[in-house]
Parts: structure tokens; C-alpha cells; sequence
């Protein structure tokens, strides 16, 4: 006398199963995974997997093997589904790019913040106040004026020529001399990152 747990259910049988309630369940199945497809064939392999797998299922004395197959079809989808809840979510490589935090170390405002101070020392002493008074401490032209004891055309003046010794003095930030208005294009002679 064989038990249940080695015998395995008539290929003939199982066949016929499939074919009597094959469409049928994996239409059931489709709802079940919001329409797809491919986890509703899954679904419908495994239903099928356990009634190869419990062949008394098929010797009982129900008039329709249906109820039997809907049932474990339903509990295997929601026991796909909550094994993928419970599981981080899955993405491609593409999701990855768009979504990775951007690694701001500061290094490249160091160096700029370096550059400038090297490129500051080289500036007379009145260029390098006004572009102190402007830039750094954010004051109007006529409130430079007022600390530095010199008219607002003066330190606008001063404010101009500073600005040029500056760019000279730091060639690989911003555009070249020749650029600017009326000038035409000119070579763009930005730090290559």
C-alpha cells in the first residue's frame, strides 16, 4: 500500500484538470494580481504543482475540482503578495541613477574658495577693499563709498577694474577677456570638472 506522499497524480489526469479549469483559474488568478499576466501563469503552474502533488485531492467526491483549485490559487496570491511586501521594493539600474543622493563633499568649493583668496592677494589694497565691501560684506555702492571715504563712481570704477584684475588673475574660471558684449564669441575657459 503506497501513501499520499509518494504518490503523484496521473500526468492523464492533471492534463485533463487543465484543461477543464485551466482557462477558467487563470482568469481567476489575472484579477487577483491586478492583471499580470506573468505572475497569474506563476500562480496557475503552482495550483496546478499542488494538485500534482495531492492526488487524493482528485479521488474525492467533489462534484467540481473548481473550489479546490480557486481556493489555493487565492492563498498563493496572497501569499506572493505579502512576501513582496515584506521584501524592499525592486528597481532597475535606471531608478537607481535618478534617485541616488548626490555626494556633496565641499572639495570643489574648497578649491574655489582657495583660488580666490590666492587671486585676492594679488589685487592692490584698494581693489581688494572694495571688492570686500561689495562682495563680501554685501554693501550697496554708496555704503562702500562711505566706509572706504572715496565717491560712488570711484568705487564703481574701482569695483570694474577689480573685477577684470580678478578674472586675469584666475584664468581657468569664467569666460576668456575677449568675452562680453560687442566682443564677439570668445573661448569659454571653465575648470574641467
Amino acid at each position: 500500500m503506497t501513501t499520499t506522499l509518494c504518490r503523484r497524480t496521473d500526468a492523464h489526469a492533471l492534463a485533463r484538470l487543465h484543461s477543464e479549469h485551466g482557462k477558467a483559474l487563470y482568469g481567476f488568478l489575472l484579477g487577483l494580481t491586478f492583471g499580470d499576466r506573468h505572475r497569474a501563469e506563476d500562480l496557475l503552474q503552482e495550483t496546478l504543482f499542488r494538485a500534482w502533488k495531492h492526488p487524493e485531492v482528485l479521488e474525492s467526491d467533489h462534484a467540481s475540482m473548481r473550489p479546490w483549485l480557486y481556493t489555493v490559487g487565492r492563498r498563493l496570491a496572497i501569499d506572493a503578495r505579502r512576501a513582496r511586501q515584506v521584501r524592499p521594493a525592486e528597481v532597475g539600474p535606471d531608478a537607481l541613477d535618478t534617485h541616488a543622493p548626490v555626494a556633496d563633499d565641499g572639495t570643489e568649493q574648497a578649491v574655489t574658495v582657495l583660488d580666490v583668496r590666492d587671486a585676492l592677494r594679488l589685487l592692490s589694497p584698494e581693489h581688494r577693499a572694495v571688492l570686500v565691501q561689495i562682495y563680501f560684506l554685501g554693501a550697496s555702492v554708496c555704503e562702500a563709498a562711505e566706509a572706504l571715504g572715496v565717491p560712488a563712481g570711484t568705487v564703481k570704477s574701482r569695483t570694474y577694474y577689480a573685477l577684470r584684475a580678478l578674472r586675469d588673475a584666475m584664468p581657468g574660471y569664467g569666460p576668456g577677456p575677449g568675452v562680453g558684449p560687442g566682443a564677439g564669441p570668445g573661448p569659454d575657459r571653465r575648470v574641467a570638472a
